[in-house]
């Protein structure tokens, strides 16, 4: 199961294209601009545009898990990077294993 969400999200980043995931109990749709190891585990960190954020806030990413993400599907909707996005990881040691 976690290669076959590691390889839809891989697919999801190259082609810049959404998913939907389950994820702690909710139903998310994520633009996922990359993904990245760390300590051995592997995160995507993606836009959820359904996120409430404040007026005088930047859209960012977030972080997630793939161990936590379930029922992960590949969407017909695409998506463009979000305008400040850099192709790095979060953390200095973590690893890039793809980006947009």
């Amino acid at each position: 199961m976690h290669n076959d969400t590691r390889m839809t999200l891989l697919q999801a980043i190259a082609t810049r294209h959404m998913v939907a995931a389950d994820y702690n109990g909710a139903r998310l749709t994520l633009a996922p601009h990359l993904m990245f190891e760390r300590h051995g585990d592997l995160f995507v960190s993606a836009h959820n545009p359904a996120k409430a954020i404040r007026s005088d806030e930047e859209p960012r990413l977030g972080h997630f898990k793939l161990e936590g993400l379930r029922a992960v599907e590949l969407l017909e909707a695409g998506f463009e990077p979000l305008p400040d996005f850099t192709p790095t990881p979060p953390k200095a040691d973590d690893t890039l294993i793809l980006a947009v």
